[in-house]
């Protein structure tokens, strides 16, 4: 039995949600205030998350000099991937849960802090077994931030607005993508492999504090009505408790089409971002910053991507989801075409497909991954509509990483002692879970409708 005094008990009062203060009674200070902590509240999700990203895709960047400098094989590296992945998958299921219980503005720094630590650890490991621990740990941590993230969104944004700021925040991935291909990819180029880890956990220990200052709790710790009241709308239904609500999505069939569609597109977008710089030196003969440049591309249009799909569904498709991302989904598909079957070795095809595909990809993300089952589950329980779909999501995602490492490997070849890749057999593979998951996606056409 845990002890009212007990270090759990303590670090479990440390991340519960704060007491609601005395109602603020002046309409024109609650106006100011809410707009004011609204406009520091998504500025500072979207710019955390979007750091957080680089200690996540660190190992993408050097995959390269970790083979040829035996430090480890492809396969290896394919374990390592995938234990983050599922790492991150399992950690944002639980979190997920966590999080519709939790104070954001303590909980996601946490997981950050923690995170940056342990990627300072992993620019000083060369053992596998080590790096397969630390990477899988890493994952759960970093499983802090998006649920979080979506519960402070509902809980600050109003329904008819959430689809455009979720666009918003979800720009974050391409921040952080970005970040990582052109910053560390430079970074490593000037340097040493070590240097993917330990930069990005040195200015995420920085970040950490800043999301501390920047982010707040739920409005009534304020002192503000809940967003619904404030904006004039009907308040969300809770007619639940929040554990009988959060268990009931379980339930659902399009939660789970939503999740295996979802997951199908993880294979694609990590097929991409963690074995992306590989297939372009190797296949192309990029130099490795003119690669991280090429999948940076289509981190800067992705961000435009989330943005422009969050609204175009917002203000055009009355938040119906299923049209725009059929179009989306055709387009994506459209520019992997371009990447694996263009003209060989030309920059700006590649450059081409690749600003296609990050555009359309990003919006994918979005609402495959959490916007749509927000969408049509209980406000009080996104944050573990947001974990079932990262289980999904993450589980497809670690999936392709052994997959595809075992592919890459059992295609490598040597010729007069130089290392040769066959990427045929993954190429394949990453198009056609494309394909399905735009088929699964477009099934639910009458859901959107329904959830209207």
């Amino acid at each position: 039995m845990i002890q009212p005094s007990s270090p759990i008990r303590r670090l479990l009062g440390f991340f519960a949600r704060g007491q609601a203060a005395p109602r603020i009674q002046d309409p024109a200070k609650v106006d100011r205030l809410y707009r004011r902590t609204r406009l520091s509240v998504i500025i500072t999700l979207t710019l955390g998350y979007g750091f957080a990203y680089t200690c996540r895709l660190g190992l993408s960047v050097v995959k390269k000099p970790l083979i040829d400098g035996g430090v480890f094989s492809a396969e290896q590296l394919g374990w390592i991937g995938a234990a983050y992945l599922w790492g991150y998958g399992a950690g944002k299921v639980f979190n997920g849960f966590l999080a519709d219980r939790v104070n954001v503005r303590r909980f996601i720094p946490a997981g950050l802090a923690v995170s940056a630590c342990l990627n300072l650890i992993m620019g000083l490991n060369t053992l596998v077994f080590v790096a397969v621990v630390l990477w899988g740990v890493n994952g759960w941590f970093q499983g802090f931030g998006a649920p979080a993230s979506v519960v402070s969104i509902t809980q600050w944004f109003s329904g008819k607005k959430r689809g455009t700021m979720y666009g918003l925040w979800s720009s974050a991935h391409s921040i952080g993508e970005g970040l990582t291909y052109f910053g560390t990819s430079t970074l490593v180029a000037i340097s040493i492999w070590n240097a993917a880890f330990i930069g990005p956990g040195i200015t995420c220990l920085l970040v950490a504090v800043g999301v501390y200052l920047g982010l707040r709790d739920r409005p009534e710790t304020l002192g503000l009505p809940p967003v619904a009241e404030w904006s004039g709308q009907p308040p969300e239904p809770m007619s639940r408790s929040t554990i009988s609500a959060q268990l009931s999505i379980l339930k659902m069939p399009a939660i789970w089409v939503i999740g295996i569609s979802s997951s199908l597109m993880y294979v694609t977008r990590y097929a991409i971002n963690n074995w992306g710089i590989l297939y372009l030196q190797e296949v192309h003969k990029f130099t490795l910053i003119e690669a991280g440049t090429l999948i940076g591309l289509n981190t800067v249009t992705g961000a435009m991507g989330c943005i422009a799909y969050g609204y175009l569904s917002d203000r055009f498709f009355d938040a119906r989801r299923p049209p725009l991302t059929l179009i989306f989904g055709l387009v994506e598909i459209a520019a992997l075409f371009i990447i694996f079957f263009g003209p060989a070795r030309s920059f700006y095809a590649m450059a081409l497909g690749f600003v296609l595909y990050g555009f359309t990809l990003s919006g994918l993300l979005a609402v495959l991954g959490g916007l749509f089952a927000v969408d049509i589950t209980p406000k009080h329980v996104t944050g573990a509509a947001m974990g079932m779909i990262g289980v999904f999501s993450y589980l497809g995602a670690g999936i392709q990483e052994l997959v595809s490492g075992y592919l890459v490997g059992s295609g490598t070849t040597f010729t007069g002692g130089i290392r040769h890749y066959d990427f045929s057999l993954p190429v394949v593979f990453w198009i056609g879970s494309s394909v399905l998951s735009m088929l699964l996606a477009a099934s639910l056409w009458n859901v959107g409708r329904a959830a209207r």
